[in-house]
């Protein structure tokens, strides 16, 4: 196996996916081939990219966070709303929210600071927790941005769900010209030996 692009992500189950494939049926029927938007099955929540990765840094990842894993308890975030970034006037992502919770800020400083032991660098922003939905196309217009802003403003979306977060895991990225294939290649499991 040669050089795999991969990152490492918290998985969203099928029922959160698919409620957030409802909840936006209206928004990506009027918004249409103006974004691309992600795969319900490919939707997920990004810990770290971490870009071409070889065999032996996917050993040392697997170890090292099989071990980070270990020192995190299990925890709850709830997934709700709808937003874009860098800001609703000029909308390059769109999102569904996550409450984020200690336990999430917790395991998220741990997976940076695991990656930044084996040498990858550290993240310069904040970190802001969310799921992507969809991709603006690049070649969008200053009407698709307002036509996108009011959609999404007109869009009102509650709690889509909570995830309960036992486990993450290393996903490989295949770009096809469909779109992504993600393959997790491992899973680490959250401490398990906490009664609550």
């Amino acid at each position: 196996m040669g050089l795999v692009r991969a990152f490492i992500a918290i998985e969203i189950p099928h029922t959160i996916q698919q409620s957030i494939h409802r909840a936006t049926a209206t928004l990506r029927h009027e918004l249409g081939e103006t974004v691309r938007w992600v795969p319900p099955h490919n939707i997920h929540l990004t810990l770290k990219f971490l870009g071409d990765v070889s065999p032996a840094q996917i050993e040392a990842l697997t170890r090292s966070l099989r071990l980070e894993a270990d020192s995190h308890p299990p925890f709850d975030m709830r997934i709700y709303a709808l937003g874009s970034f860098p800001s609703l006037r000029r909308a390059r992502i769109l999102w569904a929210g996550i409450q984020a919770s200690a336990g999430l800020e917790a395991l998220n400083r741990g997976v940076e600071s695991v990656c930044a032991r084996l040498g990858y660098e550290s993240e310069s922003r904040a970190f802001s927790p969310h799921l992507t939905i969809g991709r603006i196309r690049q070649e969008a217009s200053a009407a698709d941005g307002q036509k996108i802003r009011r959609a999404l403003e007109a869009t009102k979306i509650d709690s889509l769900g909570v995830v309960r977060v036992d486990s993450v895991q290393l996903f490989k990225s295949d770009l096809k010209s469909d779109g992504a294939v993600y393959t997790k290649l491992f899973s680490a499991s959250l401490q398990t030996s906490v009664v609550e």
